[in-house]
């Protein structure tokens, strides 16, 4: 068999792309020329005082029949038939056929359409909401009024944006093409509103605090640097949102919280981003056991006022948010998940020697509880699909959290996995000002020796803390995560409107 000479090659089908491309964009700008011309320019459209969504004609049918409305949005397909002409009309609340036919709307308007309307143009409709004799509930439009000229075609054949990197760099194509999308984002609104209506409803008060630090603190993080002209000093993007809220737990409030966007110069992947959003909370007169039970309310809660259940699906696991979460410390995981008892482990020579024996790398900067964490990491994490507090950290890797008045080697700190990973961090808080200069000044200490996540010593912090800081509970949820998990989303990106994303070459 001869073979097809007249196969392109993938340049020559770029190049084609390219040009067909180009003429579409020749051609539309031509309709707005045009437009313009005869006296119907769609930019000098200020306003469209619309009647009904779509959606809500589709739901309230029995409210809307036979009655007149007036809907805008984007036509999404066009079906001609000769002398009437069906179209998909797409609004913030969903979608409704339009029915647009010559006798109704007039012939200087239907050739208009036909000669200047594309797909993607938004419009705005008068007309009657009907039921087709196939059933489909309708518009039949009066008048059409094209609103807004789309010069660049959408996705070809409007079956979504498949690229998943243009996705996200192209978010208002993503929305317009692919509708699912925009339900994780409603819902994620839902979820925010509903963790600040059950804090609210307990008593806590939010707040906001300043996100230029002139020291990096809060957290173990690599910070992202500015400089402030006037002052003449470099500040920091804070990574945390933990030590000026503490400070307002000293200066006598009992319950805050802040949700805000925090910011660290960090590695990108399926779950994190450099910038993102984080709750944090603190009560006073509580402990980490009291941040335990809040955890678990807040997140049952918000997942039956957002979902209506607390049995929910994340890839191919079932996930029950009504049962009791395990708690369990982390040397316990340790010893349930990878067969060894950290708790004979007495010195940072015996954890090397156990390390070194399960081919675990260390670096020579970490401690016994460093080394611990490394085995948690290793044995524990992937096994911990179900709602799981980890508790009583190593205070080498818990720089604020209070240590354990019986076993001051460990702090009274938990996180929360599910799925396998971390959902919330939280500690009793450290108020001890004496043993929290000494924290600060081993990071510091850390930081010198090359940890770049490592903080320095804020001595107004400590300031604060020599003032009384009463027992406090303290709580971070990243609320990225959360929406992942309640939304059965892989990737954090899949939960942010506008991740960060590379630069393309040359549109910098």
């Amino acid at each position: 068999m001869q073979e097809n000479q007249n196969v392109n090659t993938p340049e020559e089908n770029e190049e084609l792309n390219e040009q067909q491309l180009s003429e579409i964009l020749q051609i539309r700008r031509g309709k707005l020329t045009d437009m313009q011309g005869a006296g119907n320019d769609p930019f000098k459209m200020t306003t469209y005082d619309t009647t009904a969504y779509a959606q809500d004609i589709v739901d309230k049918f029995d409210e809307y029949e036979e009655k007149e409305v007036r809907v805008a949005g984007r036509i999404m397909s066009w079906r001609d038939m000769g002398k009437a002409a069906f179209m998909d009309l797409r609004d913030a609340s969903g979608r409704i056929q339009l029915y647009v036919k010559i006798d109704v709307v007039g012939e200087e308007t239907y050739e208009n359409l036909h000669n200047y309307l594309d797909i993607g143009d938004i419009v705005g409709v008068d007309g009657i909401a009907f039921r087709t004799r196939r059933g489909e509930i309708s518009v039949k439009a009066h008048a059409v009024t094209i609103l807004s000229k789309s010069l660049l075609p959408l996705p070809e054949k409007w079956h979504g944006l498949k690229d998943t990197d243009m996705r996200f760099r192209q978010r208002y194509v993503d929305l317009i093409v692919n509708p699912d999308v925009r339900d994780a984002f409603v819902k994620r609104s839902k979820i925010i509103t509903e963790i600040r209506n059950y804090l609210n409803d307990t008593g806590f008060l939010e707040v906001e605090t300043p996100v230029l630090h002139s020291i990096a603190g809060g957290a173990s993080a690599r910070p992202f640097i500015t400089h402030h002209n006037t002052l003449d000093i470099d500040m920091y993007l804070r990574i945390a949102l933990e030590l000026h809220l503490k400070r307002l737990i000293v200066g006598g409030f009992d319950k805050v919280y802040e949700i805000g966007r925090v910011f660290r110069n960090e590695g990108m992947d399926t779950r994190h981003n450099p910038e993102f959003t984080l709750l944090e909370l603190y009560q006073a007169f509580t402990d980490y056991h009291g941040m335990m039970d809040l955890t678990e309310n807040l997140i049952r809660a918000v997942a039956k006022k957002v979902l209506g259940t607390a049995q929910i699906t994340y890839g191919e696991t079932e996930i029950d948010l009504d049962k009791p979460f395990e708690r369990l410390t982390m040397s316990d995981a340790v010893l349930k998940y990878g067969k060894v008892d950290f708790s004979k482990v007495k010195t940072l020579e015996e954890a090397r020697a156990l390390a070194k024996e399960h081919h675990i790398g260390y670096e020579e900067r970490h401690q016994k509880g460093d080394i611990l964490n490394l085995f948690f990491e290793t044995y524990v994490e992937e096994h911990l699909m179900q709602p799981t507090f980890i508790m009583d950290h190593p205070v080498e890797i818990s720089p604020l959290a209070k240590r354990k008045p019986t076993d001051p080697d460990y702090t009274e700190r938990f996180e929360l996995f599910i799925v396998g990973r971390e959902h919330a961090n939280a500690f009793s808080e450290l108020n001890d000002p004496i043993d929290q200069r000494g924290r600060f000044e081993a990071q510091a200490a850390a930081k010198a020796a090359g940890d770049d996540e490592a903080c320095d010593v804020d001595e107004d912090y400590l300031t604060a803390m020599e003032y009384g800081m009463p027992p406090t509970g303290g709580l971070g949820i990243g609320i990225d995560r959360l929406v992942m998990l309640l939304t059965n989303s892989a990737s954090i990106r899949d939960v942010l409107l506008f991740p960060t994303m590379k630069p393309i070459a040359g549109n910098k």
